[in-house]
């Protein structure tokens, strides 16, 4: 592989995880401005990464859409959707939940900085739920946030791994 092609392959990989944290379409100015990339680097990025979950066996997608690019489930997933989230989450609570339950333990300063300011009442709804747990830091002024047992079992993790998930590492 070229340099070249090493470069390109990071940006692609880069914008991936652009638009998985960010949870909304993106325009190609922005993914510019967040990738610190010319307007064709990121063409070619983006054509690369569309390419790439096309032809491989996963949940997710690339689309563009009229107001920029996303990371999405695709159309034949949308039943999990109905089955395992409670509709009285919003889209917004629901992705930040979902980053604090990939990344948890999470700092919630790293949760602000990631999803955004309005995350603080995200991580209040889901305290007051029960899904999310939070302890203040034995230095900082911060909190962890980590999901609790309660999370894991309204949304059944365990029987995703009967789905064909994999089983999430409790090794951590």
């Amino acid at each position: 592989m070229s340099e070249e092609s090493a470069r390109e392959l990071k940006l692609a990989t880069r914008i991936e995880a652009i638009l998985y944290l960010k949870g909304q379409p993106l325009s190609l100015t922005e993914i510019g401005e967040l990738t610190a990339s010319d307007r064709s680097a990121v063409e070619d990025a983006l054509i690369e990464l569309m390419s790439d979950y096309a032809h491989r066996d996963s949940a997710l997608e690339v689309i563009e859409t009229p107001i920029g690019y996303s990371l999405q489930l695709r159309s034949a997933y949308q039943n999990l959707i109905e089955d395992l989230i409670p509709a009285e989450l919003g889209t917004g609570t629901l992705r930040t939940l979902a980053a604090i339950a990939l990344k948890s333990p999470l700092l919630q300063t790293d949760l602000i900085a990631l999803r955004g300011s309005t995350a603080y009442q995200h991580v209040q709804e889901l305290v007051d739920r029960g899904f999310v747990r939070k302890r203040r830091q034995t230095e900082g002024r911060s909190y962890w946030l980590e999901v609790t047992d309660q999370f894991h079992q309204y949304f059944e993790v365990d029987k995703l791994v009967d789905l064909g998930f994999p089983k999430p590492d409790d090794s951590d």
